[in-house]
Protein backbone atom coordinates (compact mmCIF):
# COMPACT_ATOMS: atom_id res chain seq x y z
CA UNK A 1 0.00 0.00 0.00
CA UNK A 2 1.58 3.30 -0.94
CA UNK A 3 -0.16 5.56 1.40
CA UNK A 4 1.82 3.75 4.05
CA UNK A 5 5.06 5.86 4.58
CA UNK A 6 7.57 6.74 6.97
CA UNK A 7 7.30 4.93 9.94
CA UNK A 8 4.45 2.62 8.82
CA UNK A 9 5.67 1.63 5.51
CA UNK A 10 7.02 -1.83 4.90
CA UNK A 11 5.60 -5.46 4.30
CA UNK A 12 6.67 -7.56 7.64
CA UNK A 13 4.58 -6.02 10.76
CA UNK A 14 6.79 -7.61 13.25
CA UNK A 15 9.55 -5.55 11.33
CA UNK A 16 7.60 -2.14 11.73
CA UNK A 17 7.37 -3.37 15.66
CA UNK A 18 10.69 -4.13 16.19
CA UNK A 19 11.90 -0.56 14.70
CA UNK A 20 8.94 1.04 17.13
CA UNK A 21 10.04 -0.67 20.46
CA UNK A 22 13.71 0.59 19.30
CA UNK A 23 12.97 3.73 18.83
CA UNK A 24 10.79 4.13 22.19
CA UNK A 25 13.94 2.53 24.18
CA UNK A 26 15.84 6.07 22.91
CA UNK A 27 12.98 7.87 24.42
CA UNK A 28 10.60 6.13 26.82
CA UNK A 29 11.87 7.12 30.67
CA UNK A 30 10.82 3.82 31.82
CA UNK A 31 9.87 -0.01 31.07
CA UNK A 32 9.20 0.87 26.71
CA UNK A 33 8.89 -2.61 26.60
CA UNK A 34 5.92 -2.63 29.21
CA UNK A 35 2.37 -4.39 27.58
CA UNK A 36 -1.21 -4.28 28.97
CA UNK A 37 -1.48 -7.81 28.43
CA UNK A 38 -5.48 -8.23 28.50
CA UNK A 39 -7.40 -12.26 29.02
CA UNK A 40 -10.60 -13.86 30.32
CA UNK A 41 -10.90 -16.27 32.73
CA UNK A 42 -13.45 -19.21 32.15
CA UNK A 43 -16.54 -17.05 32.61
CA UNK A 44 -15.61 -14.60 29.85
CA UNK A 45 -14.78 -12.12 32.32
CA UNK A 46 -11.76 -9.47 31.37
CA UNK A 47 -8.96 -9.13 33.21
CA UNK A 48 -5.41 -7.08 32.62
CA UNK A 49 -2.35 -6.23 33.55
CA UNK A 50 1.23 -4.99 32.75
CA UNK A 51 3.82 -7.20 32.01
CA UNK A 52 7.09 -6.96 30.25
CA UNK A 53 7.45 -7.80 26.23
CA UNK A 54 11.04 -9.92 25.95
CA UNK A 55 11.76 -10.66 22.21
CA UNK A 56 9.42 -9.64 18.76
CA UNK A 57 10.50 -13.12 16.89
CA UNK A 58 9.76 -13.40 13.08
CA UNK A 59 6.20 -14.48 13.89
CA UNK A 60 5.60 -14.09 17.01
CA UNK A 61 5.41 -11.74 20.53
CA UNK A 62 7.12 -13.45 23.82
CA UNK A 63 7.30 -12.90 27.40
CA UNK A 64 7.19 -14.65 30.90
CA UNK A 65 5.69 -15.16 34.09
CA UNK A 66 4.80 -17.85 36.67
CA UNK A 67 2.47 -20.42 34.96
CA UNK A 68 0.47 -20.95 38.61
CA UNK A 69 -0.59 -17.15 37.93
CA UNK A 70 -4.35 -16.04 37.16
CA UNK A 71 -3.06 -14.44 33.94
CA UNK A 72 -1.28 -18.16 33.04
CA UNK A 73 -4.13 -20.25 33.73
CA UNK A 74 -6.53 -17.54 31.99
CA UNK A 75 -4.29 -17.62 28.74
CA UNK A 76 -3.72 -21.88 29.32
CA UNK A 77 -7.96 -21.87 29.23
CA UNK A 78 -8.69 -19.74 26.34
CA UNK A 79 -5.83 -19.93 24.37
CA UNK A 80 -6.07 -16.43 23.16
CA UNK A 81 -5.00 -12.88 24.56
CA UNK A 82 -4.34 -9.43 23.33
CA UNK A 83 -1.95 -6.46 24.25
CA UNK A 84 -1.39 -2.97 23.63
CA UNK A 85 1.85 -1.25 23.93
CA UNK A 86 1.65 2.61 24.26
CA UNK A 87 4.39 5.47 24.25
CA UNK A 88 3.44 8.60 25.50
CA UNK A 89 6.77 9.65 24.60
CA UNK A 90 6.29 9.13 21.03
CA UNK A 91 2.69 9.33 21.38
CA UNK A 92 2.17 6.26 19.46
CA UNK A 93 0.98 2.77 19.83
CA UNK A 94 0.74 -0.87 18.98
CA UNK A 95 -2.50 -2.88 19.76
CA UNK A 96 -2.10 -6.70 18.85
CA UNK A 97 -4.68 -10.37 19.05
CA UNK A 98 -3.49 -13.93 18.67
CA UNK A 99 -3.00 -17.25 19.83
CA UNK A 100 -1.21 -18.40 22.43
CA UNK A 101 1.47 -21.07 23.11
CA UNK A 102 3.90 -21.97 26.01
CA UNK A 103 7.71 -21.59 25.91
CA UNK A 104 8.80 -23.74 28.45
CA UNK A 105 11.75 -25.01 26.13
CA UNK A 106 15.62 -23.83 25.88
CA UNK A 107 14.55 -20.57 25.23
CA UNK A 108 13.05 -20.17 28.69
CA UNK A 109 15.83 -21.51 30.19
CA UNK A 110 18.09 -18.91 28.60
CA UNK A 111 15.93 -16.06 29.18
CA UNK A 112 15.78 -17.45 33.03
CA UNK A 113 19.48 -17.55 33.55
CA UNK A 114 19.97 -13.93 31.91
CA UNK A 115 17.91 -12.70 35.09
CA UNK A 116 19.31 -10.72 38.11
CA UNK A 117 19.89 -13.54 40.83
CA UNK A 118 17.27 -11.63 42.71
CA UNK A 119 15.09 -12.27 40.56
CA UNK A 120 15.61 -15.50 40.00
CA UNK A 121 15.33 -16.37 43.67
CA UNK A 122 11.97 -14.27 43.82
CA UNK A 123 10.64 -15.81 41.10
CA UNK A 124 11.20 -19.45 43.12
CA UNK A 125 9.52 -17.53 46.23
CA UNK A 126 7.04 -15.68 45.08
CA UNK A 127 3.60 -18.55 44.76
CA UNK A 128 2.21 -15.37 42.51
CA UNK A 129 -1.33 -14.06 42.66
CA UNK A 130 -1.89 -16.17 45.90
CA UNK A 131 -2.46 -14.47 48.90
CA UNK A 132 0.47 -13.67 50.91
CA UNK A 133 0.38 -13.25 55.24
CA UNK A 134 2.82 -10.63 55.64
CA UNK A 135 6.01 -9.23 53.16
CA UNK A 136 8.10 -11.09 56.21
CA UNK A 137 6.53 -14.33 55.18
CA UNK A 138 7.86 -13.49 51.52
CA UNK A 139 11.30 -12.14 52.18
CA UNK A 140 11.60 -15.16 54.28
CA UNK A 141 11.19 -17.47 51.73
CA UNK A 142 13.41 -15.53 49.77
CA UNK A 143 15.89 -16.23 52.41
CA UNK A 144 15.03 -20.20 52.61
CA UNK A 145 15.00 -20.46 48.32
CA UNK A 146 18.50 -18.55 48.02
CA UNK A 147 20.36 -20.73 51.39
CA UNK A 148 18.44 -23.97 49.75
CA UNK A 149 19.04 -23.07 45.62
CA UNK A 150 22.86 -20.79 46.03
CA UNK A 151 23.71 -18.22 43.62
CA UNK A 152 22.57 -20.14 40.35
CA UNK A 153 19.04 -21.30 41.02
CA UNK A 154 17.45 -23.36 37.71
CA UNK A 155 14.35 -22.05 36.04
CA UNK A 156 11.92 -23.32 38.36
CA UNK A 157 9.40 -25.50 36.64
CA UNK A 158 6.61 -23.56 37.41
CA UNK A 159 7.88 -20.68 35.98
CA UNK A 160 8.62 -20.13 32.06
CA UNK A 161 7.32 -18.28 28.94
CA UNK A 162 4.47 -17.79 26.11
CA UNK A 163 4.59 -17.04 23.22
CA UNK A 164 1.83 -14.54 20.77
CA UNK A 165 0.73 -15.64 17.51
CA UNK A 166 -0.92 -12.30 16.55
CA UNK A 167 -3.91 -12.52 13.78
CA UNK A 168 -3.88 -8.83 13.97
CA UNK A 169 -1.50 -6.18 14.31
CA UNK A 170 -2.85 -2.38 14.56
CA UNK A 171 -0.32 0.35 14.45
CA UNK A 172 -1.62 3.47 15.65
CA UNK A 173 -0.08 7.12 15.92
CA UNK A 174 -1.14 10.58 16.95
CA UNK A 175 -2.55 13.20 14.35
CA UNK A 176 -3.30 16.51 14.36
CA UNK A 177 -6.71 17.68 15.26
CA UNK A 178 -6.85 14.17 16.79
CA UNK A 179 -7.16 12.79 13.16
CA UNK A 180 -4.93 10.17 14.00
CA UNK A 181 -2.98 7.61 12.03
CA UNK A 182 -4.10 3.87 12.38
CA UNK A 183 -2.96 1.05 10.34
CA UNK A 184 -4.45 -2.80 10.89
CA UNK A 185 -2.94 -5.73 9.80
CA UNK A 186 -5.25 -8.99 9.85
CA UNK A 187 -4.66 -12.46 8.63
CA UNK A 188 -7.00 -15.67 9.14
CA UNK A 189 -4.39 -17.70 11.20
CA UNK A 190 -0.79 -17.87 12.01
CA UNK A 191 1.22 -18.02 9.73
CA UNK A 192 -1.01 -16.70 6.88
CA UNK A 193 -1.09 -13.29 4.63
CA UNK A 194 -1.43 -10.43 5.55
CA UNK A 195 -4.18 -7.87 4.53
CA UNK A 196 -3.76 -4.38 5.27
CA UNK A 197 -6.11 -1.55 5.97
CA UNK A 198 -6.21 2.31 7.22
CA UNK A 199 -8.43 2.67 9.81
CA UNK A 200 -10.35 5.74 10.38
CA UNK A 201 -9.63 7.44 13.78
Amino acid sequence: MSERKGIFAGDDPFAIARAWLAEAEEHEPNDPDAIALATVDATGMPNARMVLLKEIEAEAFVFYTNYASVKAAELDGSGKAAFVMHWKSLRRQIRVRGLIEREDGPAADAYFASRSLKSRLGAWASRQSQPLESRMALMAEVARRTAELGPNPPRPPFWGGYRLRPVEIEFWADGAFRLHDRFRWRRESPGGEWSVERLNP
